[in-house]
């Protein structure tokens, strides 16, 4: 696909910012989005530095309409939408099964897995009115397995893993492909939250099968792969992208 119009949501850092530098390098053009205007800025002049026609768009994808005006911009921008990547999430406030409260299950849950479902919803829409696309969700290789005191991260990354395979089903016939990334332990500034100190990344470094955990130019690479014609018979696929870290062995460092 030559030139192709890519949508990354959670664009600012991690995972996203990552995807769109190396749709960048491939020519695409791109629409990225975030909540705070002057990264989502900053980030637009460096794609451009590296030959991107790209554009900020600033949205919360909590929100249904805002959504819905983040996928229209892009196709007024650009004609079309050829590949969407739903990366926007959060790990919220890590805490016991016994300790989750409204507040802690909605600061996951609206972002993680309604925030997906609003996307869906748009991209659908203009993706089936186009004849096809590709979109690719963000998951998590704890949305296929567990992790202690992580039940709202791990159960918002099992929801994205089901709405990925249903809408993969509803998009067959139309030409859109849906996929999900299920990344492991990568390097990004939630990993760096999630696991506390450098102490802690050491010993969950020394119990990963490849003895690191991943970047996000590794996930970046794999998102690319999903989205592009390579894999135009992949649809309701979670692609583990984990280091070997699910085929088995000690998965928890001991205290």
């Amino acid at each position: 696909m030559s030139d192709p119009v890519v949508l990354v949501t959670g664009a600012l850092t991690g995972i996203g910012r990552a995807t769109a530098v190396a749709y960048a390098r491939q020519g695409a053009n791109l629409v990225v989005s975030g909540r705070h205007e002057d990264v989502g800025e900053q980030l637009v002049r460096e794609l451009a530095d590296l030959g991107a026609q790209a554009e900020f768009v600033r949205a919360d994808v909590r929100f249904d309409a805002e959504v819905e005006e983040l996928v229209d911009r892009a196709v007024a921008r650009f004609g079309r939408l050829d590949v969407a990547v739903n990366n926007a999430g959060t790990e919220g406030t890590p805490c016991p099964v016994g300790e989750v409260t409204d507040e802690r299950y909605q600061g996951i849950f609206d972002t993680n897995v309604k925030g997906t479902l609003f996307c869906l919803k748009h991209e659908f829409r203009v993706m089936r009115e186009q004849g096809g696309g590709s979109i690719v969700n963000v998951s998590s290789c704890f949305g296929l397995m567990g992790y202690p005191e992580a039940a709202l991260y791990v159960g918002s990354k099992h929801a994205v893993a089901g709405i990925t395979k249903a809408a993969a089903l509803e998009g067959a016939a139309h030409g859109v492909r849906v996929n999900a990334v299920a990344p492991g332990f990568t390097r990004t500034a939630m990993y760096e939250r999630f696991t506390g100190d450098d102490a802690a990344r050491d010993a969950v470094d020394s119990v990963l099968p490849m003895h690191r955990a991943g970047t996000p130019e590794e996930i970046a690479e794999t998102v690319r792969f999903l989205g592009s014609a390579e894999a135009s018979y992949v649809t309701g696929h979670i692609l583990l992208v984990d280091g070997g870290l699910m085929a088995g062995g000690p998965l928890f460092p001991s205290p």
